[in-house]
């Protein structure tokens, strides 16, 4: 990321900056709204019952990049804006680290997600648009009330069916002091190879493995958390990780800066297009914040302009 950042004139300071500022909107919502947003059961309810009646729908995991238009006048410098972020994020930018950078929503600390959405849910040029684009798409500006959206398809399915496989590993990870010359490697790169197989051949479960990465601390977490397999890039490794039967460590995996070896804990098929209550009530809590959000937003932009008027005269 620091590097396509800087491909972009845009220094990491930048971004920290951003988010230090969405954190900080973040606080101040929170201080607004805190006990204002009240969620009923009958609420929430509805919302189930709703969702139920959609099971076997589409739906859409959606991003989006919203950029403000708060004075009629400047919408043609906020859609020339608005083109020019979607020429960066279709000549490979990442669409989070844009977002992240220059959405002006409370999504913008989750690199623009909106989540799973059904067409209903969002506004209708945008759902027009989603219910058409193929996943990793990027739309043109569209306009919305206040501004204007850049929105992706990250990806589809059907409400209450996405199954999908999930795993949980272990791992030890042995750095390399330098970059790695297949052709020519160090005494220490050599030592680290024979070490890894050591690893291979003993380790037997995951317990094991905690107990080898205990003895060869290093920069990467032992237990990654929860990972669904579909979604592992690249698409060698995704392939290693099917074929790993559970309990059986991997051969070394070597890179250009360490090397690891794996062991896969378990494999579970799950749906995770099931929906709870919490689930709902956590939505709804989000989309009026969200809706408060831009209101204040709009209020303070408004605020500072005519400030700078009346400064100025």
């Amino acid at each position: 990321m620091r590097d396509k950042l800087a491909t972009l004139g845009v220094s990491v300071r930048t971004l920290i900056d951003q988010i230090r500022v969405q954190l900080a909107w973040t606080q101040v919502l929170r201080e607004q709204l805190a006990e204002k947003i009240n969620i009923s059961d009958a609420e929430v309810d509805e919302q189930m019952r709703l969702h139920e009646a959609q099971m076997g729908k589409p739906e859409y995991r959606v991003g989006e990049i919203f950029i403000p238009v708060d004075d009629p006048g400047n919408i043609a410098d906020a859609q020339r804006f608005a083109e020019t972020v979607i020429g960066e994020l279709r000549s490979g930018a990442a669409f989070s680290a844009v977002a992240a950078q220059f959405s002006q929503t409370q999504t913008a600390l989750e690199g623009g997600e909106l989540g799973w959405l059904q067409p209903n849910q969002l506004d209708p040029q945008v759902a027009r648009l989603v219910t058409e684009m193929p996943v990793g798409a990027i739309s043109n500006p569209v306009k919305v009330p206040g501004g204007f959206d850049i929105v992706t398809v990250q990806a589809k399915r059907q409400v209450g069916n996405d199954m999908g496989t999930f795993i949980s590993l272990r791992q030890v990870f042995l750095p390399f002091a330098e970059t790695l010359d297949p052709q020519h490697p160090t005494e220490q790169q050599r030592e680290a190879l024979e070490k890894a197989r050591s690893l291979s051949s003993s380790v037997k479960s995951c317990a094991q493995m905690e107990q080898a990465a205990k003895v060869n601390p290093s920069p990467r977490a032992v237990d990654p958390g929860e990972v669904r397999l579909e979604t592992v890039n690249p698409a060698p490794f995704r392939d290693l990780l099917t074929r790993l039967p559970v309990n059986e460590a991997s051969q070394p995996l070597v890179a250009a800066d360490g090397i690891a070896v794996i062991i896969i804990c378990s494999k579970e098929q799950k749906n995770t297009a099931t929906l709870t209550k919490e689930d709902i009530r956590r939505r709804l809590i989000t989309d009026r914040v969200e809706m408060v959000s831009r209101q204040l937003m709009r209020d303070l932009r408004r605020k500072a302009t005519i400030q700078r008027f009346d400064h100025a005269a």
